[in-house]
C-alpha cells in the first residue's frame, strides 16, 4: 500500500461504519478496532516518529508522525463519529485548534465573534491574529440572530460561537446563526467544549466546524491537553489537515490515547455531571445570599427554551454570584474542601474558581470583562450530597463578610 491510501478520505469511510449506532456505542468502539497484529482489544500507543518504506513513496499509509500516526488516526475517527462528522482533526491544544480555523482566512478578512467568548480565545484573536494575520474582529451578543447580520461586512468570512459560553453560560441558537452565516457566504464555527458532543451536535444544526478543547470533558481526567476540529466538508478538511501538518501543532500519541480512553466513558460521566450540576444550581438558587445562578438547565435561565431544543441537558458547568462582593467570593473559593480551587474544567473532580482573577483575567478592562464576584464551578461526579454540603459550609462560613461589604458600600 502506498501513500495514495489517503485518497478518498479513508477516515470518512471508517467513521461511516458507525452510522446508526447509539452515542455510547460509538464512544466505545469508533476507531477502536482490536489490533490486527496481536489481537489486543485496546488499540496500542504508537510512539514511533517514522515508518519504514518498501520503496521510495511506497509505504503502509504512514511516513512521519507529524503528518499522521495510527493512535492519532484512531482518535480522529472517534471524534468524527461522536460529532456526526466526516473528518476529525486533532491538535496539541484547544487554542491550536482554534488558531488553525483562523489560519484558513486571509489578511483583511473579518470575523464576527460572540461577545463573552473564552478569555484565551479573545486574547488569541485580539493580541495575536489582529497583529500578525491582519484579521479584524467584532464582538457582539448573539442571542438575537436577526441583529447579528447587521455586524457582517463584505469581508466577513467566519462567525465564531461558544454555546454555552464561558463563564456566563449564555446559550445561542445554532441553527438560526447557521442560516445567518450561510446567507452571507460565511462559515459558522462552534466551540462545543462545554456541551460536548453528547449534549449537543452543532454539525447536525448547520454548523460548518466544531471545535473542542479535548483537555476538558473529552479527556475527562485532568491529565491531558489537546484540541480537536470536526467537519463534514472534504475540501475544508483537506485545508485543515494541510495546516495541521504544515504548522505542526499536533498531539503526541500518548495524549491521543489518553483522550480515546476518556471518551469511552464520556456519556456515563456527562449524565452524572448534569445531574449534580442541576441539583447544585437549585440549591444555590434557593439561598437568600446568592444573587444570581447561571445554569442552562434551570427553567429560570433566559435561554432555557433554546437549551431544550438543541441540548440533551444543561451540562456540568455553572456560575453564580453570592452577596458580599469580590472579597467574599475569594474567601468562598478558598473555603471549599471537596471543590478544588483550580483553573480548567471538565474533569471527574469538582473545581471552583474566580474567572475575573483567573481564567478570564485576559479580558479585564475590555468589553468582555466578567463580573468581579462571579464564581465558576466545574461540577464533578462525586456524590452530590458531599458537594452541596461543601458549598453550604463555604457559604455559611463566609456569610459574615456580607454585612461588612454592605457597610463599606454605605
Amino acid at each position: 500500500m502506498s501513500g495514495s491510501e489517503n485518497e478518498g478520505h479513508p477516515q470518512r469511510r471508517r467513521a461511516d461504519h458507525y452510522d446508526g449506532q447509539a452515542f455510547g456505542t460509538r464512544a466505545i468502539h469508533a476507531g477502536q478496532e482490536p489490533d490486527p497484529t496481536t489481537g489486543a482489544v485496546i488499540a496500542p500507543v504508537y510512539l514511533n516518529s517514522t515508518y519504514v518504506q518498501q520503496g521510495v513513496g511506497d509505504y503502509a499509509g504512514y511516513d512521519y508522525s507529524r503528518t499522521d500516526n495510527p493512535t492519532r488516526r484512531a482518535l480522529e475517527i472517534q471524534l468524527a463519529a461522536l460529532e456526526q462528522g466526516d473528518h476529525g482533526i486533532a491538535f496539541a491544544s484547544g487554542m491550536a485548534a482554534t488558531a488553525t480555523v483562523l489560519q484558513t482566512l486571509n489578511p483583511g478578512d473579518h470575523v464576527v465573534c460572540i461577545n463573552d467568548v473564552y478569555g484565551g480565545t479573545y486574547r488569541l484573536f485580539t493580541k495575536v491574529l489582529e497583529r500578525f494575520a491582519g484579521l479584524t474582529f467584532t464582538f457582539v451578543p448573539l442571542r438575537d440572530a436577526a441583529s447579528v447580520a447587521e455586524h457582517f461586512t463584505d469581508r466577513t468570512r467566519l462567525l465564531w460561537v461558544e454555546t454555552p459560553t464561558n463563564p456566563m453560560l449564555n446559550v445561542v441558537d445554532i441553527a438560526q446563526l447557521a442560516e445567518v452565516a450561510h446567507a452571507r457566504r460565511a462559515k459558522l464555527a462552534v466551540d462545543n467544549t462545554f456541551a460536548t458532543p453528547y449534549l449537543q451536535q452543532p454539525l447536525e444544526l448547520g454548523a460548518d466546524i466544531v471545535a473542542h478543547s479535548m483537555t476538558k470533558y473529552l479527556g475527562g481526567h485532568s491529565d491531558v491537553v489537546g484540541g480537536a476540529l470536526v467537519v463534514r466538508d472534504d475540501a475544508l478538511a483537506d485545508e485543515l489537515r494541510f495546516l495541521q501538518n504544515a504548522v505542526g501543532a499536533v498531539p503526541g500519541p500518548m495524549d491521543c490515547w489518553l483522550v480515546t480512553r476518556g471518551i469511552k466513558t464520556l456519556h456515563v460521566r456527562m449524565d452524572r455531571h448534569c445531574e449534580n450540576a442541576l441539583a447544585i444550581a437549585k440549591f444555590l438558587e434557593a439561598r437568600d445570599d446568592v444573587e444570581q445562578v447561571l445554569y442552562p438547565g434551570l427553567e429560570s435561565h433566559p435561554d432555557h427554551a433554546i437549551v431544550q431544543r438543541q441540548m440533551r441537558a444543561g451540562g456540568g458547568m455553572l456560575s453564580f454570584r453570592a452577596t458580599g462582593g469580590q472579597q467574599r467570593a475569594k474567601e468562598l473559593c478558598a473555603a471549599t474542601k471537596v471543590f478544588t480551587l483550580a483553573e480548567s474544567l471538565g474533569g471527574v473532580e469538582s473545581l471552583i474558581e474566580l474567572p475575573g482573577l483567573m481564567t478570564h483575567q485576559s479580558v479585564a478592562g475590555s468589553e468582555l470583562e466578567v463580573p468581579a464576584e462571579l464564581i465558576r464551578l466545574s461540577v464533578g461526579i462525586e456524590h452530590v450530597d458531599d458537594l452541596i454540603r461543601d458549598l453550604e459550609h463555604a457559604l455559611d462560613s463566609t456569610r459574615t463578610l456580607v454585612g461588612a461589604a454592605q457597610g463599606a458600600e454605605a
